[in-house]
C-alpha cells in the first residue's frame, strides 16, 4: 500500500486543512484510509462518512485517538493536538474523488466485473490467471459498492500492475458511478438475471443498469449464451456509439472463446477451451457447475485480450479453488453437502438446483432453501416458480426457510396433491435458519446429497454448521 499524503487528499478533493498542526500538516503522509473508528490503525486517516444509520463524525475523537488525521465535513468543537483535519464539502464524495485520483495516477489495466450471478467467482478466476504474469490488486470480500470500491482503490500498492474490481449494484446509475471512480479499461458482464428486480422494477431495467459499464472501455467480454444480454448490447451500442472491442464467450453458441467437450469429474468439470483463431487448451476446473464453466470462460476472455498465454490461463484455472459458500462441495463419510449460502436470486437458485440433479446418484436429494430477498412485488411469484421447479426435480426432502420460501413450499404441496402418481417428497417449513438448524438432524440420512442456499440475510450457513457437527 502506498502512502497517501495530505497534499494528494487536498488536490483530489479540493479540501483544506483546518487543524492547527502548522505548515507540517501539508507534508504529512498516511499509511492508509479507514472509515471505522474501531479498526483504524496508527498512521491511518479517518474519513467520517455519513450513512443512513450512522455518522462517522460521532466517532471522530475515538478515530483520532488511534489514527493520525481525519477528513470531515462538519467542524468539531475540539480535537486532539498534532492531528491533521481536512475539511471537505462531502466526506463520501471526497473518498470517491481520492480513489479516482489514485487510480488515474497509475497507467495500468483495470478490469471491472458485473452481472447478476458469478461476479465474485469470475473475479477470483481472473485474479488466479492474471497473477501468473502481473502483481494484481483486487477488491476483497464485499467491498464492491460506492464505499467499498473507493476503499479498495485507496489500498493500491506502488508495484501493482493490474486491478480487478467487482462492481455491485442495486439501483440504476450505481454501475455508472463506480465506473466514474475506477475508470476501467476492460469489462465483463457475466449474465443478466433477476437479482435486485424489486428495486429496479423489471429485467429490462436490470440489463440497462449492467450495461452502464460500457462507456470508456477498450474491451468488453459478454456471455454469448445470454441472448437477452446480447440483444441489449446490440441495441445500446447503436445509441452510444461504443468504440471498444467486443469479446464473446459461450458454451452453446459460436463465440470468440468457447468451452467444448464438457465432462463432470469427481472434483469439478473438465473441458477444452478453444478460441475462434483455433488455439485450444484442456482445463481441469476444480469447482462444480456449468455456471462455473461460464465464469472460467469470462475470466479467460478478458485475460486473452490482455495478452495472457493459453498456458497461463490453464495454470490459473486448473489451480483455482472454490470460494467459500459458493457451490462449495463438502464430502463426508455420511453425505455430500453443497454449501451455496453466500447469496441467492431466482437465476442462481435454478442453476444450483440443476447442478444438484447432475450430482444425484443413489442417495436421496435434500434441498434446503432460504428466502430470496430484494425481489419486491415479484417475490411471491418467483418463490412459487421455484417451488414448482423443486417438485419437478423429484427431490426427496424440501426444507423451506423463511416467510417467502413458504410460498415455494405451498406451490410444491399443491403440485404434490394434484398429481395422480405417488410421491415420497417430504416438505418442511421453518421461520428462520436457527429453527431449521435445530431440527435438521432428524431429516438427514446417510448417503444424502444436500444443497443449502439462500440470500445472505437469511444466514443459511447456520444450517450448514449444524449438519457438519
Amino acid at each position: 500500500m502506498a502512502a497517501i499524503t495530505t497534499k494528494q487528499i487536498i488536490e483530489a478533493t479540493g479540501g483544506r486543512v483546518i487543524s492547527d498542526s502548522g505548515a507540517s500538516a501539508h507534508e504529512r503522509s498516511f499509511k492508509g484510509v479507514s472509515i471505522n473508528s474501531r479498526t483504524i490503525s496508527d498512521g491511518e486517516i479517518f474519513f467520517a462518512i455519513r450513512g443512513r444509520r450512522f455518522d462517522g463524525h460521532d466517532f471522530l475523537r475515538d478515530a483520532l485517538t488511534k489514527g493520525d488525521g481525519a477528513v470531515i465535513d462538519s467542524s468539531p468543537d475540539d480535537y486532539p493536538e498534532g492531528k491533521v483535519l481536512i475539511f471537505v464539502e462531502d466526506t463520501l464524495r471526497a473518498l470517491q474523488d481520492l480513489a479516482h485520483f489514485l487510480r488515474l495516477s497509475r497507467d495500468i489495466p483495470v478490469i471491472a466485473i458485473t452481472g447478476s450471478n458469478g461476479k465474485t467467482t469470475t473475479k477470483e478466476m481472473t485474479y488466479a490467471i492474471l497473477s501468473k504474469k502481473f502483481k494484481v490488486h483486487k477488491n476483497e470480500g464485499n467491498l464492491n459498492n460506492h464505499i467499498g470500491l473507493p476503499l479498495s482503490l485507496s489500498r493500491l500498492a506502488p508495484d501493482d500492475e493490474a486491478i480487478i474490481l467487482e462492481l455491485g449494484m442495486s439501483a440504476s446509475g450505481e454501475i455508472r458511478r463506480l465506473c466514474e471512480i475506477a475508470s476501467p479499461t476492460h469489462g465483463i458482464i457475466t449474465n443478466i438475471g433477476s437479482a435486485h428486480i424489486g428495486e429496479l422494477g423489471g429485467i429490462e431495467a436490470i440489463r440497462a443498469a449492467k450495461l452502464e459499464i460500457l462507456p470508456g472501455l477498450s474491451v468488453i467480454a459478454l456471455n454469448a449464451d445470454d441472448e437477452f444480454l446480447m440483444k441489449g448490447y446490440e441495441t445500446l451500442i447503436r445509441d452510444i456509439g461504443f468504440k471498444g472491442r467486443l469479446v464473446t464467450f459461450s458454451i452453446n453458441n459460436d463465440s470468440d472463446v468457447r468451452a467444448e467437450n464438457i465432462v463432470a469429474s469427481g472434483r469439478g468439470s473438465r473441458f477444452r477451451l478453444r478460441t475462434k483463431e483455433g488455439d485450444s487448451v484442456d482445463i481441469a476446473l476444480n469447482v462444480f457447475g456449468f455456471f462455473n464453466v461460464h465464469n472460467a470462460l469470462a475470466a479467460a476472455s478478458v485475460c486473452l485480450s490482455l495478452g495472457i498465454s493459453m498456458e497461463a490461463i490453464k495454470a490459473g484455472l486448473d489451480g483455482y479453488e472454490a470460494y467459500p459458500m459458493r457451490f462449495e462441495i463438502i464430502k463426508t463419510a455420511d453425505f455430500t453437502l453443497v454449501n451455496d449460502c453466500y447469496n441467492a436470486n431466482p437465476a442462481s437458485m435454478k442453476e444450483s438446483l440443476r447442478e444438484l440433479t447432475r450430482m444425484k446418484d443413489r442417495g436421496r436429494t435434500v434441498v434446503i432453501l432460504g428466502d430470496m430477498l430484494e425481489l419486491g412485488m415479484f417475490s411471491e411469484r418467483a418463490h412459487r416458480d421455484l417451488g414448482r421447479m423443486v417438485y419437478e426435480m423429484e427431490v426427496d426432502v424440501f426444507v423451506a426457510v423463511g416467510m417467502q420460501m413458504s410460498f415455494a413450499a405451498d406451490e410444491c404441496r399443491s403440485a404434490l396433491n394434484s398429481t395422480k402418481a405417488g410421491s415420497s417428497l417430504m416438505i418442511c417449513t421453518y421461520e428462520n435458519s436457527e429453527e431449521a438448524g435445530r431440527n435438521i438432524s432428524g431429516l438427514i440420512k446417510k448417503g444424502d446429497v444436500i444443497i443449502i442456499k439462500g440470500s445472505r440475510g437469511m444466514s443459511m450457513e447456520r444450517v450448514v454448521e449444524r449438519i457438519k457437527r
